[in-house]
């Protein structure tokens, strides 16, 4: 499936006391990503709450630190549907610094649809299914 890349810059604020990036900041920069990258394709996380009363929460994380990222360092978030199912979608997740293959952190997402008052797990709308895997 398409890749989508979203760009992030390292602030100060994102390092830790060694000046390198606090880990879980990592987790920060893909979630981003995977709300740019659900964005891209016209759908809102407020919209789909309110009109279709879903949610995406994030059922399962593994991650892999490989490489530090540094204050100022010009970052890319590289998003892939790894599996898409009727309930959840896993995302393949690398982070790499701008005009370089390295990955410096790598991670597979599963995020699930679920209801939101019930916060059950659901199936995904169908128009957003189709758009992330072409058929409903």
């Amino acid at each position: 499936m398409e890749t989508f890349v979203w760009p992030i810059r390292v602030y100060y604020e994102d390092t830790d006391s060694g000046g390198v990036v606090y880990y879980a900041n990592y987790l920060k920069f893909m979630e981003r990503a995977r709300t740019e990258w659900l964005r891209a394709r016209g759908f809102e996380q407020d919209a789909l709450l309110c009109d279709r009363r879903v949610l995406f929460a994030v059922r399962r994380l593994e991650v892999d630190y490989h490489r530090p990222a540094r204050f100022n360092d010009r970052l890319e978030v590289v998003s892939q549907i790894a599996n898409a199912g009727r309930a959840s979608l896993t995302f393949a997740q690398n982070i790499q610094r701008v005009g370089s293959m390295e990955v410096l952190c790598g991670a597979r997402v599963k995020v699930a649809c679920i209801n939101a008052e019930s916060f059950q797990a659901c199936r995904m709308p169908r128009d957003l299914l189709r758009e992330i895997v072409g058929d409903a």
